[in-house]
């Protein structure tokens, strides 16, 4: 029940040689940065899908990894230290005004949650600062760790969510010290993948998907109801808090492709009417078969008014809404012969209680510490 969301790893980027633009000052920092630019065009042809290396080989450039996402990973991993050790030295002699370097650099990215992505128009944003080269990495890292859990979540629920509680991090590292320092850079107009909003909302969604890797796993395991209905709306108070964070950004005239909100609003519906469901069951184990009916009634009549009919996964969220539908009927049936309870009112239901238990795990940027020197004017 788990829905796919992977816009956010769909960006592009132009070429970068940054060896072209910082003059080195001996042999050895020239190396570094033909380093930085071989290993950065090893993931602008993967993203870009303009790579001709065949399968083979790029599993034998990856150290034997097989999945294109481990892959991708691994190209991402292998550029950050350098990217990072970069970003320092850049810092460091920023009284000799190389954001005129930066300048030549011409970063430029697309943006895969602007509303012009979801029109099918690909845009691209040249922000000449190396923290937006660092920022949009980092995002991109996030999102291909995100597709990587989801690739595992048949095989490994356990590193599934531990995968998404990554991403977390990098997403909250992300938005907490790294695009801070691209605002005070004075970058005015950025894609939606390079505001402290939009990684916010990205954090709280992964750690919403960790922890209904968690539910999918208690529930494997025969869990309670009264137990497993609190993890769901734990996936749902992470989806709200999310859903708050990027509607406050738009109310500040800042745009977004509207299916990221609706990726959140289809999953809040599907994890509230599961979580309602085994609330209702609880209800009755418990011996308040009229309430249990009350709730999944009332659920249901929201779910059928909230979903739209457009929505891609709406399939997924209409098998939830057939079984919850089946044991309201079997419910009622039950106390129509057995019990006749009374179905309490709207307002006299009982409230569910939702339970976070996950928490992301904290990105720690790791950093190439070697030496760069440049020529520089004074």
């Amino acid at each position: 029940m788990m829905l796919h969301f992977g816009q956010p790893a769909k960006l592009k980027t132009k070429k970068i040689v940054f060896e072209d633009v910082y003059a080195a000052c001996d042999s050895a920092t020239l190396e570094q940065l033909k380093e930085l630019s071989s290993r950065r065009r090893a993931i602008e042809e993967s993203i870009n899908e303009s790579s001709h290396i065949t399968e083979a080989i790029a599993r034998e450039m990856s150290g034997g990894l097989v999945s294109r996402l481990e892959q991708d990973l691994h190209r991402v991993t292998q550029y950050l230290p350098l990217l990072e050790n970069l970003v320092l030295h850049n810092e460091q002699i920023s009284n000799y005004k190389t954001y005129q370097w930066d300048a030549s650099l011409k970063i430029r990215w697309s943006s895969a949650l602007s509303p012009s992505y979801f029109f099918r128009s690909t845009e691209f944003f040249q922000i000449d600062h190396l923290q937006f080269e660092l920022g949009m990495i980092l995002f991109l890292y996030g999102a291909i760790l995100r597709e990587r859990a989801l690739e595992v979540l048949s095989t490994d629920l356990v590193q599934s969510a531990t995968t998404f509680r990554e991403a977390a991090g990098i997403y909250h590292h992300l938005a907490l010290n790294v695009l801070p320092c691209l605002k005070a850079a004075g970058a005015s107009e950025v894609p939606p993948e390079a505001r402290t909003s939009v990684s916010t909302a990205m954090s709280l969604i992964c750690l919403a998907e960790a922890q209904a890797v968690t539910t999918r796993k208690a529930e494997g395991n025969g869990n309670s109801s009264s137990l497993l209905a609190k993890l769901h709306h734990g996936v749902t108070e992470f989806l709200a808090e999310a859903s708050g964070v990027l509607e406050t950004s738009v109310r500040d005239g800042k745009d977004i492709a509207p299916n990221l909100m609706e990726f959140i609003q289809c999953c809040k519906a599907l994890h509230t009417l599961r979580g309602q469901r085994y609330h209702a069951e609880s209800l009755k184990a418990s011996g308040q078969i009229g309430a249990a009916i009350g709730v999944l009634q009332s659920e249901l009549s929201k779910i059928k008014k909230k979903i739209r009919v457009e929505a891609k996964w709406k399939s997924v969220i209409e098998e939830e809404i057939l079984d919850a539908s089946e044991i309201l009927q079997k419910f009622v049936r039950e106390n129509d012969f057995v019990w006749h309870e009374k179905i309490p009112s709207e307002n006299e239901l009982p409230l569910p209680h939702g339970n976070k238990i996950v928490n992301l795990i904290p990105y720690s940027p790791k950093r190439w510490e070697r030496h760069l020197s440049f020529k520089v004017m004074k």
